[in-house]
């Protein structure tokens, strides 16, 4: 299952089963579960974990050093992969940047060619990533969200469950559940289709829209809305989109720009 010309340090752990493509490099210490099948010229670098049936495509970097010019290269930081995990060629996946921290994975997302996750990055449970996205460091997004191909985004932003980005877009404030989003920090709706893909009932759905539409469609500033929205009552999921709002990073929300388009 190893082909030959694959350089595997001592101290990596390989479960039995671990498939090997040709000039692939694992440096140690080095952890690979059952299932996962690492493609030709792919490297893991150092302190990784890859947890069972995921795929490590051609040339992807996993491990490498935060591209971060005061960055102590003896710091001792990891990359984490969750189950199931599809990673494609030229993917490049960076270390934390402190000691003891770690870039981390969820399970079943799907990162696209040439998709890049600088440190610190932590990924939710089934995100598709497509072609060249770019994260900066110490981003953290939630769950089932599409991330079109090209789309850039600032260090330290937060980007919610369920949401739809657009390609090519270019992102520095954090985006809330269930948003769209495109172009350069617009918040355009929300991802209605993509909520009824993943089962909200329509009462979930009607309940995000009528929150959506007081904090951001209402006329008011965002505290003004927040203020009126923590008025009244909100079952999940929808409260969980006005805690979102209402703990921002230091980045800032993305405000709504544009028609009010909600049909169901």
């Amino acid at each position: 299952m190893i082909h030959p010309s694959a350089v595997i340090h001592p101290s990596a752990e390989l479960a039995p089963d671990v498939q090997v493509g040709p000039y692939v490099i694992i440096e140690g210490p080095a952890r690979i579960g059952s299932g996962v099948r690492i493609e030709a010229h792919a490297q893991i670098v150092g302190r990784v974990e890859i947890g069972e049936g995921c795929q490590i495509g051609r040339a992807a970097v996993i491990g490498a050093d935060p591209q971060d010019i005061h960055f102590d290269t003896q710091t001792e930081s990891s990359v984490i992969l969750g189950p199931r995990n599809v990673i494609r060629e030229h993917v490049t996946i960076h270390r934390g940047s402190k000691p003891g921290s770690a870039t981390r994975l969820g399970e079943g997302n799907f990162l696209m060619v040439g998709a890049h996750l600088a440190h610190d990055v932590h990924l939710g449970n089934r995100n598709i990533l497509a072609n060249a996205c770019l994260l900066a460091g110490h981003i953290h997004v939630g769950s089932n969200t599409f991330i079109g191909g090209g789309a850039v985004f600032h260090q330290f932003i937060r980007i919610g469950d369920s949401c739809v980005i657009q390609g090519n877009g270019s992102f520095g404030k954090d985006i809330p559940h269930f948003c769209a989003a495109m172009r350069t920090n617009r918040i355009t709706g929300l991802n209605i289709i993509g909520l009824r893909r993943q089962g909200f009932t329509a009462g979930q759905r009607a309940a995000i829209k009528d929150l959506f539409k007081l904090l951001f469609c209402s006329g008011k500033n965002l505290s003004q809305a927040l203020a009126s929205a923590r008025e009244r009552e909100w079952t999940d999921p929808a409260a969980r989109l006005l805690e979102f709002v209402g703990a921002p990073s230091r980045r800032g929300i993305c405000p709504w720009r544009g028609e009010v388009d909600m049909d169901d």
